[in-house]
């Protein structure tokens, strides 16, 4: 049995992709034995039940001052426990620049420190602004605090390694663990059948994205959707996730015959996610710089087994092109994604071969025990 201590800028009832990832590893542990005490910043909501070995504890403050010395006086008097950081630099506030917090973990570096960074640095670019080429040299100053503090380094995204390995002591080793769908799996065709039956006739394809319609991924996704529904007339398209009633009704402006075409859920619970990515055919999953090992929102459809359309760029793994579990088109070019995502649609057979691939991949890369087996090892 082993004791932990895990700091996350978010926790459920937080929404967001660390907040589920977090809990998912929490449960685990606990699963595994291991004694769980989680630090997270203040919330509003009621907290989500969990197993009896799972201690949620909340700061007063969201890793400001007052928060950090009441966790650095727990970590000190809990000195046998392992300590899992779940980073993302803006997840911890002052402004995205939490320093006090990096030098706090950097005084116990001869602890048993384990750090799992899901991001690491705002870019530095001459095309932007001093302000935000200011947050990327202070991440960096974080992320190498971080290196130095930490025995253990992960990263959810291998194109990570070579910037962190310019921080970390030498001979200190950076592994790859990719995260685990956030959404669990559930089988209960009725549910299943009658989301399929409302939406989509029987002559139609259902094509489905998951996700919160960020900007960078919107204007990626919104192309390929006039392109598809354009060209496909019996295609249907399920936006799945909070924000999507926003997408929709901005599209709809733009394309009001489309409208008797288009649904959003509006944000769901775990298992209506999972019942309204299992009605689609197909899900279409474009990211910026491509997708990476980190990217939940298309792992989710990848554990359900769907044959995926999604892009490739700078930061994509070259596992992704092997797999045969998705479909790539490089990232920026909707008419490419569209074009693939068709064939799909069209090609029944071909879309449940890439629909078995998924699932294998996801069991032989992606399964959660994998996470917990590696970050339990000594």
């Amino acid at each position: 049995m082993t004791a932990w201590n895990i700091i996350t800028g978010e926790y459920p009832p937080q929404p967001g992709g660390v907040s589920d990832y977090t809990r998912l590893v929490a449960e685990g542990f606990a699963a595994a034995g291991d004694d769980v005490r989680i630090w997270a910043p203040p919330v509003v909501g009621p907290a989500p039940s969990s197993r009896h070995n799972i201690r949620v504890s909340r700061l007063p403050d969201h890793f400001g001052l007052r928060g950090l010395k009441i966790l650095a006086q727990e970590l000190e008097s809990d000195r046998a426990a392992r300590v899992l950081v779940e980073y993302v630099p803006h997840a911890f506030k002052m402004r995205a620049m939490n320093v006090p917090l990096c030098l706090m973990l950097l005084r116990r570096r001869h602890s048993d420190i384990t750090v799992m960074f899901h991001e690491v640095a705002y870019p530095i670019s001459r095309g932007q602004s001093i302000r935000h080429n200011v947050l990327g040299v202070v991440h960096q100053a974080m992320a190498a605090m971080l290196t130095r503090a930490a025995s253990r380094i992960f990263v959810a995204a291998q194109s990570w390694t070579e910037m962190l390995a310019r921080y970390a002591p030498k001979g200190r080793k950076i592994g790859w663990m990719p995260v685990p769908s956030t959404i669990p799996v559930v089988r209960d065709r009725a549910a299943t059948l009658a989301v399929r039956t409302r939406l989509a006739p029987s002559e139609s394809r259902l094509l489905g994205h998951f996700g919160t319609y960020g900007t960078l991924v919107a204007d990626r996704l919104k192309p390929a959707l006039e392109s598809i529904l354009s060209t496909h007339q019996s295609a249907r398209v399920l936006l799945i996730g909070r924000n999507g009633e926003k997408f929709h009704d901005e599209f709809v402006r733009e394309h009001p015959t489309f409208a008797s075409r288009l649904f959003a859920t509006g944000a769901l619970a775990e298992s209506d996610v999972s019942i309204h990515i299992g009605a689609c055919d197909v899900m279409i999953q474009p990211y910026p710089d491509g997708i990476t090992s980190r990217n939940t929102s298309a792992l989710a459809g990848i554990a359900h087994g769907k044959a995926t359309a999604t892009t490739t760029g700078k930061l994509s793994e070259d596992f992704w092109q092997r797999s045969g579990a998705v479909f790539l088109a490089p990232d920026q070019n909707a008419e490419a994604l569209a074009r693939g995502t068709i064939d799909l649609i069209n090609d029944r057979d071909r879309a449940k071969a890439m629909g078995c691939e998924a699932v294998r991949l996801y069991r032989e890369v992606f399964d959660l025990e994998h996470t917990i087996a590696a970050l339990r090892e000594a």
